[in-house]
C-alpha cells in the first residue's frame, strides 16, 4: 500500500498547480488557500482517525498531497499582490529562505516532539492545527491586507 500511496501522491501534487491555479482565478487566492489549508487539515484529520484502514490511507493521502503542493503556486503570485514589486526580489528572498528553514528545521522539531511525547498523533496534531490557523489566517489576515494595498475592499 505503501507504493500505491507513493504513486496517488505524486499524481494528486503535480495536479495541485492547475487545479489551484484554476481555482485561485475563480474564487481569488486567499479563498484558495483557506480551501486547501482546510483541506489539508481535515484530509491529515481523517487520516488519523482512520489511520487502520490502507485503502483510506492511500486515498487520504492523495488529498494531503493535493492541498500541500498549493504553497508552490499561491505564495510566490500573492507576494507581489500583497506587497507591490517595488522590493520583490528581497520579498521572494524572504520566502524561499523561510521555505528552506521550513525545510530544514521541519523534521528534526517534529522529531524532537515525538521523543518529548512517544506518540506522532502529536506530530501530526501539530500540523492539523497549522493548517486550520494558516486557513484561517488566509481570508482573515492577509485577504484584507492584500485588499488595503490594492486599494479596495475585501
Amino acid at each position: 500500500m505503501a507504493a500505491l500511496a507513493l504513486a496517488v501522491d505524486r499524481f494528486t501534487n503535480g495536479l495541485t498547480r492547475p487545479y489551484f491555479g484554476w481555482l485561485s482565478d475563480r474564487i481569488g487566492r486567499e479563498n484558495t488557500m483557506c480551501l486547501a489549508f482546510a483541506l489539508e487539515g481535515v484530509a491529515m484529520t481523517l487520516w488519523l482517525i482512520t489511520r487502520g484502514d490502507p485503502l483510506l490511507f492511500v486515498l487520504l493521502s492523495g488529498l494531503v498531497f493535493l492541498g500541500w503542493g498549493e504553497i508552490f503556486l499561491l505564495f510566490p503570485s500573492t507576494l507581489p499582490d500583497t506587497f507591490g514589486t517595488r522590493n520583490a526580489t528581497r520579498n521572494y528572498g524572504c520566502l524561499y529562505i523561510a521555505q528552506g528553514v521550513g525545510a530544514i528545521f521541519g523534521g528534526p522539531l517534529a522529531s524532537l516532539l515525538h521523543a518529548a511525547t512517544a506518540n506522532w498523533v502529536t506530530v501530526f496534531a501539530v500540523a492539523i492545527a497549522a493548517d486550520l490557523l494558516t486557513a484561517l489566517l488566509a481570508v482573515a489576515v492577509l485577504k484584507p491586507m492584500r485588499a488595503r494595498y490594492a486599494g479596495t475592499r475585501p
